[in-house]
């Protein structure tokens, strides 16, 4: 039984960081198996009672978290977005060199296309269509932040003439050429990541590494 003492003069709460509820821990798991479904089946071919039985919590238990389908594809995509530009951001505070910072920026982007259990930038490439306009909106937003530090040591090595020819379209080719890898590439078949990404910054600017 509860003492009334405990009611009326409840102890001080702990103080220190707060522990992740089971609601946010809950939505994280449908975040990211919702992720791996849209990016195996397609988010047209993924449905409600899909997410929840590879979430394990029951068809109803979804909508606490999210009214529709179309909210958890933008929490998907947004969640990678956030993450992927974390990371690039993380870079550009770094002093290095053009040609360093520019193969740093090719692991990363590699990484977070191809390694295992990174499934939301694939979604964002594979369902870019199937986002409503309101979230294509939030998410070119943070497209523009993502592409503006490429294009900042973009500028670096055509300035220190690592990337040897330069020309109005090398970012286009370079993200189409990086992207497609999602298509072809099979970690642990006969290549890594690293070897990847260290032939496709070759492959990129043209020119040795010194």
């Amino acid at each position: 039984m509860q003492n009334y003492d405990e009611i009326d003069n409840p102890p001080p709460r702990k103080r220190g960081r707060p522990i992740q509820s089971a609601n946010d821990s809950l939505r994280k798991n449908l975040i990211e198996k919702s992720a791996a479904l849209f990016r195996e089946k397609g988010y047209a071919n993924t449905t409600v009672r899909d997410i929840a039985a590879a979430a394990g919590i029951q068809a109803g238990s979804w909508f606490y978290h999210f009214k529709t389908k179309q909210d958890i594809l933008v929490a998907v995509v947004e969640q990678g977005m956030m993450q992927s530009l974390a990371d690039l951001e993380a870079i550009s505070s770094q002093t290095m060199t053009p040609r360093a910072a520019f193969t740093r920026l090719v692991q990363v982007h590699l990484h977070t296309l191809l390694a295992p259990d990174h499934d939301f930038i694939a979604v964002l490439l594979y369902e870019w269509r199937s986002l409503d306009q309101p979230a294509r909106t939030r998410i070119i937003k943070l497209k523009d932040r993502y592409e503006a530090i490429w294009d900042d040591v973009i500028a670096g090595l055509h300035a220190s003439g690592d990337w040897a020819m330069p020309g109005k379209y090398d970012r286009l080719l370079m993200f189409g050429a990086l992207n497609w890898t999602a298509q072809w590439f099979r970690p642990g078949a006969g290549g890594d990541l690293e070897e990847l990404a260290q032939q496709a910054v070759a492959f990129i600017l043209r020119t040795p590494a010194p």
